[in-house]
């Protein structure tokens, strides 16, 4: 595989601390990228994802769709080469969890009026 058609990229975790740099193709996923940021997640944080959809991968303040490729999402800095890109990570926990601890009152609300007639 040629030189060029790697990337070095270091994720940048909510703490300021980092999970990398690691080499990946050009045509590696950003879904590929969220499993190796789930396996590799640093032991002892508190926010710890469960799976790779709970991951969201930020570059250049564009957040990262499953199906790109790092060389799409790559943003060109003119000729600058051999630089590590950092892409910020953030983990949002699956709203089906989130829903079904919330309490949900059913209960239908009392219209009281509290006009004065004078």
């Amino acid at each position: 595989m040629p030189e060029e058609d790697l990337v070095d990229i270091k994720f940048r975790l909510y703490d300021g601390s980092d999970i990398g740099p690691f080499r990946y193709s050009a045509a590696a996923t950003v879904d590929m990228l969220k499993q190796r940021i789930v396996s590799d997640w640093p032991k002892g944080k508190t926010v710890i994802p469960k799976a790779a959809n709970e991951v969201k991968l930020i570059n250049s303040g564009k957040i990262l769709e499953n199906n790109k490729t790092v060389g799409q999402c790559k943003v060109p800095f003119g000729e600058i080469g051999g630089g590590v890109i950092i892409m910020h990570v953030v983990v949002q926990p699956s709203l089906s969890k989130t829903k079904s601890e919330k309490k949900i009152d059913d209960t239908p609300k009392k219209v009281a009026c509290s006009c004065s007639i004078m």
